[in-house]
């Protein structure tokens, strides 16, 4: 039934990752620009590599209880099972309470990869929302706004959630998502805001307001369409900055809490003893490695793809 899991997990990986590529190089009269985009991206071999590691990723949190040999917080016998080394049993070993760390690998990817998605849409969102605003209307709502983001960001991140997190103690994993959501959305405003001050002297939007349109629509329908590129980018990127930081917090007891498993705190698990029991944190470190390398090659690839300079032969 397992090696059925498997098989299904890559089949689905493999349909999905081929679908991205036929939709994207399909030969159509009159490509649109994000069509152009996305050939551009598939042209990528590197960056479009990465998106199948993604999506294979994914695809395995998705199936995790089908492919998990054994349930992840399950301690079968914790005197004669721990620590066992890799072997076809436990393909990545057993810890210290005989728990399969194969099988935590796998549900602490649903952890890792759903906080650090959930939290850039959440930061993406409130980033787009904000910098729009500021650009847009410019003048002193421009200065107030910018104003409280520079206040912001003299606070070093990860100082900040380490302080909220120590004060308020054992928190939910929809509290975390929204905390490392709330404190990640700076940046994107600003990248936004500055797109949104060059749209808004455009002959475009001169134009939408000269015929009446009220500021909303502008902003919905002319403004907000055309900085999705650089936003898509920078919360590709964003997701791996915050599976680091999620996992950070998790490795210092302050994150995803046990027994829940996190890639994070399953570093934590063997790292009194990293010399001897090496499997322990190195098979979730290695998750995390290949991970956040994909998700940066995205975001790269994206970069590129989506730059208006790009020329199509």
């Amino acid at each position: 039934m397992r090696l059925l899991a498997w098989a299904v997990c890559v089949a689905l990986t493999a349909l999905i990752c081929w679908g991205i590529a036929r939709a994207s190089t399909r030969a159509v009269p009159h490509p649109g620009p994000w069509r152009l985009a996305a050939a551009r991206f598939c042209r990528n071999r590197l960056a479009f590599a990465a998106l199948c590691v993604i999506v294979a990723l994914y695809v395995m949190a998705a199936l995790a209880p089908w492919l998990a040999p054994y349930a992840p917080n399950a301690q079968p016998d914790i005197v004669h099972l721990q620590n066992l080394p890799p072997s076809l049993a436990h393909p990545f070993g057993t810890d210290f309470a005989s728990r399969d760390v194969l099988s935590r690998v796998l549900y602490g990817a649903r952890v890792s990869l759903s906080v650090a998605l959930l939290a850039i849409l959440l930061s993406a969102t409130v980033g787009t929302i904000y910098g729009a605003v500021a650009g847009y209307y410019s003048g002193r709502v421009d200065h107030v706004l910018m104003r409280l983001i520079d206040a912001a960001l003299a606070v070093p991140r990860i100082l900040l959630l380490i302080a909220v997190l120590v004060l308020w103690g054992a928190v939910p994993l929809p509290a975390l998502i929204v905390l490392l959501g709330a404190t990640g959305w700076f940046g994107v405003s600003r990248i936004v805001r500055s797109e949104v001050l060059s749209l808004a002297a455009r002959e475009m939007t001169l134009a939408a307001r000269a015929l009446g349109a009220r500021d909303r629509d502008i902003l919905r329908r002319h403004v907000l369409p055309n900085i999705l590129s650089p936003v898509i980018t920078t919360a590709t990127l964003g997701i791996a900055n915050v599976i680091i930081i999620e996992a950070g917090l998790s490795y210092l007891g302050i994150g995803v809490r046990p027994p829940t498993a996190s890639w994070g705190n399953m570093i934590q698990d063997g790292v009194d003893q990293i010399a001897s029991v090496w499997w322990v944190s190195f098979f979730p470190g290695l998750a995390i490695l290949i991970t956040v390398m994909a998700f940066n090659l995205v975001g790269d690839g994206l970069r590129d793809a989506l730059d208006p300079r790009q020329v199509d032969g």
